[in-house]
């Protein structure tokens, strides 16, 4: 094997460097220049150098995507017109309702009809509700476990178990009553597909669809199917403010027979619509934060309700919310709001809403 004259020459210059450091060698003459240090230049950094340079152009040269950045919904009560693998825990309080069985939305036909006389006009034995009594004022408790998986850029399934906890505050005296209850109530699942997306705005199909696996008799669910098409839409008006709206019809499949009657369901079919600007008034490193003021409405087509012991001819039901968001590093976010009914006909006429909300 060989060896130049360069790796000579580090083999005697070396070891007197290192011999320099204990004895100080003599004063140079003026006249003689200053020894340069030796330059290490060799494979190494050059190696170095060619990897560092290939990193940067692999980074340049990485194929972009098509995917829109994603802009998370700051609504609360507006379905989230958005797209992605996502979990959500969600907490409703609400009060006063005073028809449950309005259209069987909340939950089924009362089930004082049971105990009516046979000879009645209104007798139903196969009415699900609860019973005997007729409850004027119930509260409740919802939690909502919600997943979504989203296989595409633009289409994605969800699942959602909702827990239900129903308290009766007061019945139409001399009817009876019931107790509380609690337990699971109609799973819903669905899936979500883009028609428009991009940075700024989004529009999307969502279909979903319940499941009747709530106990009706206990009034945690509505003992019958139903298919609920919605049209979501998400718009950035500038790089702080946002709209966001929704439009659907909920179409109940089978339903309780109406009263007195076996022509006509007792379930009814719900249009609702809902609209609510954001404005992001903090923005941080790892935080934001929006307040979001929602109007969402619903107009009740058809149907019966035992309020009024009578067919519906169009109801409308209309709430204010007022809420806010906080996001985390655009992965997770919780929202906090209430709402109030602002109509004499109420779904609730105060609930509270808490969120948890986390992407990926």
């Amino acid at each position: 094997m060989k060896i130049g004259a360069s790796t000579l020459l580090l083999i005697f210059v070396l070891p007197l460097a290192a011999a320099a450091q204990s004895v100080s060698p003599p004063p140079a003459p003026e006249s003689a220049p200053a020894a340069e240090p030796p330059r290490l230049t060799g494979w190494l950094d050059s190696a170095t150098a060619a990897s560092l340079v290939k990193e940067q152009r692999v980074q340049v040269q990485a194929p972009p995507t098509d995917r829109p950045p994603r802009r998370p919904s700051m609504v609360g009560y507006i379905n989230d017109g958005g797209i992605q693998s996502q979990f959500r825990f969600r907490f409703d309080a609400g009060t006063e309702i005073d028809s449950a069985d309005r259209a069987e939305f909340f939950y089924p036909k009362c089930g004082c009809y049971r105990g009516l006389p046979a000879d009645h006009a209104a007798f139903d034995p196969d009415a699900p509700g609860p019973g005997p009594g007729i409850a004027t004022e119930l509260s409740y408790q919802q939690f909502y476990l919600q997943a979504e998986y989203a296989f595409r850029d633009r289409v994605s399934v969800f699942g959602e178990l909702p827990v239900r906890w129903l308290h009766p505050q007061a019945f139409v005296p001399d009817s009876g009553t019931f107790d509380d209850h609690s337990g699971i109530s109609d799973l819903r699942v669905g899936m979500k597909l883009g028609m428009l997306a991009s940075d700024t705005s989004a529009l999307t199909l969502q279909l979903q669809g319940t499941l009747p696996s709530g106990d009706g008799g206990k009034g945690l669910g509505v003992e019958h199917f139903s298919f609920e098409p919605a049209l979501l839409f998400n718009q950035s008006v500038n790089d702080r403010v946002r709209l966001e709206g929704q439009f659907g019809v909920v179409l109940p499949s089978g339903g309780s027979d109406g009263i007195a009657t076996t022509d006509e369901s007792f379930a009814g079919k719900v249009l609702y619509y809902g609209f609510g600007p954001s404005v992001e008034v903090f923005r941080g490193d790892n935080v934001r934060f929006a307040p979001v003021l929602e109007l969402v409405g619903w107009r009740v087509l058809d149907g019966f309700q035992t309020s009024t012991f009578s067919e519906i001819d169009g109801i409308n039901i209309v709430n204010l919310k007022i809420g806010g968001r906080f996001v985390f590093r655009d992965r997770s976010s919780v929202y906090v709001g209430y709402g109030r009914g602002l109509t004499d006909a109420v779904w609730y006429h105060d609930v509270f809403r808490l969120e948890f909300r986390h992407g990926f």
